[in-house]
């Protein structure tokens, strides 16, 4: 008997040469991507980004990676590929699509993860948490953390900004993947779903920052509501009062144990009061999930949105309420406004910089419009799964209540991408558990991943021009550092500027672009930054970089003429001298 029982199980746990050869083929993408993107020259002069300099041999490792994808994916009558090909193919898009500018440049993209840094560093110098100094004192709670691991640690700080984005996402696809397996039991659809993920995740929110350590926990807390604190209720009988209090009343635990039940509701309250304590916008999106699923009677402790509000309005009152003296919530509330912020404005600059913004809405389009109609086919099998509808289009529900400086629509299609891709699986895949995929099936979902990719490198990094420091723009900051006595104005061009990562509180931070918009010419900006830069007691420092004038110029503030016009008039003025120079920055001292 024992000696049957292993001839039957000999052959299953064997590689097959198709699981091998899909292996081969991700290592092989990897490499020609990793070559491809190591080959970049700094800076990037296209208007579209690194899509518009990255070499041939980068899209054909994506090209491989998919085709290899799909065949996993299709696998055989038993499923898809082993496990550990699927996750190796995931791993291997992640550091293709997400570690692309690593492979580039030793720094960190954008400017926020440097001063993310900054605020951990003034806070292991034991920096009280002055909530008077700016918002990010107001949350300070992914700030402290980050202080404790760095310092326990001993990390690099650039090191790990520098590969934040991969270490993120690699966070955000475990938290998917539990997600996921709460909602479909289909193996295929799972894969399908993390790999859309990424594939749709051009909102670049994975840097170091409060917000991708929110997610995550956001994620976490769906999760265990979605698990082991998750209700099954009755069949709706109708809306009237005795049905729904039948309803109501009929619902049980998903998960028999108490006390895993116990251990998920404390797990949950923690977090809640973490991310609470962590990030201005996450809070209301767990707030409005949870009060979804419970309304459907999903959610198992029904007192939990009650509890999560409460812990939020502390929050708000008491350490947050200096910030919110001088930023109502619903100062800038209203559905024009949010449009104006998150759409109008943001069309604007360069041929190339409005292509890129417009890729981005088309593939967002593309995508919630492949989940309505894969909403639509599973409601009329019967088999929709009303959870997975309310968590998709909650977060729309903050659109109208807060502009968030613009990035509103971008926060809304990052927390709803997760069951946007399960919704989409159902069109990309249209099969029964257990059932193969046909090769024109496999063939359309090929398509659809290599135009996804290319429209998502082509979003994610179409700001590589103002984003991707060189090494020059570094070293100018480093030296301005040097120079720069405490208590002096450094005055940059735009905020795409690395700088405030050491020394955060030491000097007053401001750049051209908020000190006179919206007029950027010499003739009117050049004397508020002149008198703003001379009345300033302790000295003042203009820092002018390649890739902030470029960001200017994207967005069509001002024209590569205009700005080397202001810079001229500046450097016209009495008391104003170049202080250091390199190819890609210039430093001007202005003395008071």
């Amino acid at each position: 008997m024992t000696s049957t029982l292993k001839e039957t199980i000999r052959p299953q746990a064997r590689w097959k040469p198709r699981d091998i050869w899909c292996a081969v083929a991700g290592a092989v993408s990897l490499a020609l991507a990793a070559w491809a993107a190591s080959t970049v020259v700094l800076p990037v002069n296209s208007d579209v980004g690194l899509v518009g300099v990255l070499p041939f041999p980068f899209w054909a490792g994506v090209l491989i990676l998919n085709v290899a994808f799909v065949m996993a994916l299709r696998g055989d009558a038993a499923g898809p590929a082993r496990s550990p090909v699927m996750v190796w193919l995931l791993v291997v898009l992640v550091l293709v699509l997400f570690g692309a500018a690593v492979f580039v440049t030793d720094v960190p993209r954008g400017e926020v993860a440097f001063r993310h840094l900054g605020i951990a560093d003034a806070l292991s110098r034991n920096v009280a948490i002055d909530p008077n100094i700016d918002a990010y004192f107001n949350w300070p709670g992914f700030f402290a953390l980050l202080a404790t691991v760095l310092g326990a640690a001993g990390l690099d700080p650039v090191t790990l900004a520098l590969w934040a984005p991969v270490f993120n996402v690699g966070l955000w696809l475990v938290g998917v993947a539990v997600v996921t397996r709460c909602l479909t039991s289909d193996p295929r659809r799972r894969w399908l779903v993390l790999w859309l993920f990424c594939l749709g995740n051009w909102q670049d929110q994975d840097y170091l920052s409060p917000q991708a350590f929110g997610f995550f926990l956001y994620l976490v807390v769906v999760a265990l509501a979605l698990g082991p604190l998750a209700a099954k209720a009755p069949p709706f009988r109708g809306f009237r009062r005795a049905d729904l209090a039948a309803w109501w009343r009929g619902r049980y635990p998903a998960e028999p144990r108490p006390g895993y039940r116990v251990a998920a509701l404390a797990a949950t309250l923690l977090l809640i009061v973490v991310i609470s304590a962590s990030h201005q916008l996450t809070p209301f999106m767990v707030l409005i999930a949870l009060t979804a699923l419970t309304l459907s009677g999903r959610l198992l402790p029904s007192r939990l949105p009650l509890i999560a509000g409460v812990v939020l309005m502390l929050w708000l009152v008491f350490p947050a309420s200096t910030y919110l003296v001088g930023h109502p919530p619903l100062a800038d509330a209203g559905l024009q406004t949010a449009i104006d912020a998150n759409v109008v404005d943001r069309t604007n600059g360069t041929a190339g910089h409005v292509l890129v913004v417009q890729v981005r809405i088309a593939l967002t389009l593309l995508l919630w419009t492949l989940a309505a109609i894969g909403t639509v086919r599973d409601w009329r099998r019967r088999r929709l799964d009303i959870r997975v509808l309310l968590l998709t289009v909650t977060p729309v529900f903050l659109f109208p209540a807060q502009s968030y400086g613009g990035e509103m629509l971008i926060r809304i299609s990052l927390f709803a991408l997760p069951f946007v891709a399960l919704q989409a699986s159902s069109v990309l895949l249209p099969t029964n558990i257990g059932y193969r995929p046909s090769s024109r099936v496999a063939g359309g979902l090929m398509l659809t991943c290599l135009v996804l990719a290319g429209m998502t490198v082509t979003g994610r990094f179409g700001n590589a021009q103002y984003d991707v420091f060189t090494d020059d723009e570094i070293a100018a900051i480093t030296t301005l550092d040097r120079m720069a006595p405490p208590g002096s104005a450094i005055i940059s061009a735009a905020h795409p500027t690395p700088w405030r990562n050491t020394d955060y509180l030491g000097h007053r931070y401001r750049t051209i672009e908020d000190l006179c918009p919206p007029d950027l010419s010499a003739a009117t900006c050049g004397p508020v930054v002149y008198h703003y830069a001379k009345h300033n007691a302790a000295g003042s420092y203009l820092l002018l970089m390649s890739s902030a004038e470029s960001s200017l110029v994207l967005q069509g503030q001002t024209t590569p003429g205009g700005f080397d016009e202001l810079e001229a008039w500046l450097d016209a003025q009495d008391g104003v001298e170049l202080a250091y120079s390199n190819n890609n920055a210039r430093v001007y001292r202005v003395e008071p």
